[in-house]
């Protein structure tokens, strides 16, 4: 599991430089325009994926044996309220953060053994109930997250005139080899 994972954290950082590049083409009140999305914007489900990443990996750094790999880099980005905030409304600003988010969580998979994959991360979700899963499993919906999300991204990228070109996991692995 530990290799499907770490290939996940590389998918999630090549699709992002990718999906980011793209959006930049456009003009920034292109990238605010409310576009009847569940995040009204491309603007809006980007950020809305980075302030999940966040939540998550607040989470997992309640664990200690993720804690020195999150705790401290943790404190570089801003703590958000809600999952519909907008952390950054200016995109190359949105664009930094997002970059930095994906080296940490890049070499926050450095550090996954079976053994941490097993353990459980204790959690409150947003109606406050107790909640405890395997980081591994946490991982796998971490990661689903953020491409179904981006999934919406392209679609908005796409009827704003911008082809996001492949998307696909198969894709980055042909590059890689």
């Amino acid at each position: 599991m530990i290799e499907l994972l770490q290939n996940m954290a590389r998918y999630n950082h090549w699709m992002n430089d990718k999906l980011f590049a793209k959006v930049k083409e456009l003009p920034a009140d292109a990238i605010a325009e409310d576009r009847d999305a569940y995040f009204g914007s491309i603007l809006g489900t980007l950020n809305h994926i980075l302030i999940a990443d966040l939540f998550w990996l607040h989470r997992f750094a309640t664990n200690p044996d993720c804690r020195e790999a999150l705790a401290h880099p943790l404190t570089e980005f801003p703590t958000p309220a809600s999952l519909r905030e907008i952390l950054f409304d200016d995109f190359s600003e949105l664009t930094d953060n997002r970059r930095a988010l994906d080296g940490l969580i890049l070499d926050f998979s450095e550090t996954w053994t079976d053994k941490l994959l097993a353990e459980p991360i204790r959690y409150r979700n947003f109606a406050g109930e107790k909640q405890q899963r395997a980081l591994g499993e946490l991982l796998q919906h971490f990661f689903n997250h953020q491409t179904h999300h981006r999934g919406q991204a392209t679609t908005l990228l796409f009827q704003a005139g911008i082809d996001p070109g492949p998307t696909d996991l198969l894709v980055m692995m042909m590059e890689e080899n």
